[in-house]
């Protein structure tokens, strides 16, 4: 359907109808994908938040606070209202999902690449909520609180193709770089998934359980976990020096030995993060700090793989906006 095309299903369907009346911009566009970026880092850190505050159980059920309230009372204070807060900005995230369909959809020409991923976005959102349901249902159940993080990675994983796509075209994929260096990448996305995953089994058998009153945790032993999940980042940084090092011997595009450079400096900064809690007893602002750098590692990985390939930006009708990472992928 055309802009201004007033047919009967652009009425029944909301969507068409706002494509048919409103055209954002490219830069629109990006801006309403780096939003729900944004904000997929945003429900970690607050979720980390509630953890770290014993608010994990602030709300008595799920999804009313109360039996008798879908809003927090006086009576469940401190903790209560942290917990309500983070429900509260599951909406604040999904209006920011929702702004990035909208604005994919009423892009001209309609990208439907873009649309899929902001619905899958949505989906990822929804599935999330309702896992942080049964969290609570099951009084902060260690492995559903692990699936909560993982399923919360999924969605910034999404959120990041789906913003490093709104900078691109929608041509067949050219590789920047030789096969074995793509490989290598392949190499590092999987051992820092299994960083990441090792660190949900950190946190499901240390000492924040959530809550004041006593949580059921996994049953390893945590300075054994701790261990090996500071043997998974030793891995992660030597495959990320390695890209390092072999973009610039490929002479690699410019913009793609920065994102391996950056992805060095926050991996620097969350080991350090990282060893400074272990050595101090796991105090709650370093790990808040830990879950924040968790996020930024996986955005930088994702970032160092999109950037070896590119879609050429003509073939999508999307105008070239002067910067050389607006085509790498």
């Amino acid at each position: 359907m055309h802009k201004g095309s007033p047919t009967i299903w652009g009425v029944l369907n909301p969507l068409a109808h706002i494509a048919s009346r409103w055209t954002p911009s490219p830069r629109t566009v990006q801006r309403a994908a780096l939003a729900a970026l944004v904000m997929s880092v945003v429900i970690v850190v607050t979720g980390g938040a509630v953890r770290l505050t014993g608010s994990g159980l602030g709300c008595d059920t799920w999804p009313k606070c109360t039996d008798d309230s879908l809003l927090v009372t006086q009576e469940q204070g401190f903790h209560g209202a942290i917990e309500f807060g983070n429900r509260m900005l599951t909406y604040v995230l999904s209006a920011a999902v929702g702004w990035a369909i909208i604005a994919a959809r009423s892009a001209e020409p309609w990208r439907h690449s873009l649309t899929k991923l902001g619905w899958v976005q949505f989906f990822v959102v929804m599935a999330n909520a309702v896992l942080g349901g049964i969290t609570v249902l099951t009084g902060l159940n260690p492995y559903s609180v692990a699936g909560h993080f993982l399923l919360a990675t999924a969605l910034i994983t999404v959120t990041t193709l789906t913003w490093q796509r709104t900078r691109e075209g929608d041509g067949a994929p050219r590789p920047r770089v030789p096969g074995p260096v793509r490989k290598l990448s392949w190499a590092l996305l999987a051992t820092t998934l299994v960083l990441i995953a090792a660190g949900t089994v950190v946190t499901g058998s240390g000492p924040h359980a959530g809550d004041s009153s006593e949580i059921k945790r996994m049953p390893f032993d945590w300075d054994t976990t701790a261990h090996v999940h500071a043997v998974s980042a030793w891995v992660v940084c030597a495959l990320a020096v390695a890209m390092w090092l072999v973009l610039r011997i490929v002479d690699a595009p410019a913009d793609t030995r920065a994102r391996a450079r950056d992805l060095l400096l926050v991996l620097l900064a969350q080991g350090a993060i990282g060893y400074v809690q272990y050595a101090t007893q796991v105090p709650e602002a370093l790990v808040a700090a830990h879950m924040l750098g968790s996020c930024l590692v996986w955005i930088a990985v994702l970032r160092v793989a999109l950037s070896l390939r590119e879609r050429p930006a003509e073939q999508a009708g999307v105008p070239a906006q002067g910067d050389p990472q607006l085509s790498a992928v």
